[in-house]
């Protein structure tokens, strides 16, 4: 019979492979949990690229919201040209407004046009539902 307490250097370095693979498992699941926080849309975040886009009370431009989705302007710097965005989520149209990657690949002007802030609108409500989030009814558009 074999004893177990008496290991060969063969069974050490199994065992010892082993338990780096183990490691190296759970570190990778861990780094996978963080790329999904990381994954959260810019529009569930600040500053917004529009009105009713805001994430919390008093995040709206002028800090006199009541709650989520309910300020009344962009706290983004406004840019009227594409690629002027200064970071990621601050890009104003294409097919997903205020959710570009990175500094500079936004396709349009914030504020949003009417039809952007519609998408982006629509996009912040679906986001908000899923992670449990209440916010209000967005503010009318300002006519000019």
């Amino acid at each position: 019979m074999h004893d177990p307490t008496n290991l060969s250097r063969r069974d050490f370095g199994k065992l010892s492979v082993a338990a780096l693979a183990g490691l190296s498992l759970a570190g990778g699941a861990s780094f996978a949990a963080d790329d999904k926080k990381s994954d959260k849309s810019p529009l569930l975040s600040d500053p917004h690229v529009c009105r009713g886009l805001n994430t919390c009370k008093s995040k709206g431009a002028s800090k006199q919201n009541t709650c989520a989705g309910t300020g009344t302007c962009a706290t983004v710097k406004s840019h009227s040209c594409g690629g002027s965005n200064e970071c990621k989520g601050q890009g104003g149209c294409g097919e997903k407004p205020g959710e570009n990657a990175c500094k500079g690949q936004g396709d349009c002007h914030v504020p949003l046009a009417k039809q952007a802030w519609k998408k982006a609108r629509k996009r912040f409500e679906v986001l908000m539902k899923a992670d449990n989030k209440k916010f209000g009814e967005a503010p009318k558009a300002k006519v000019s």
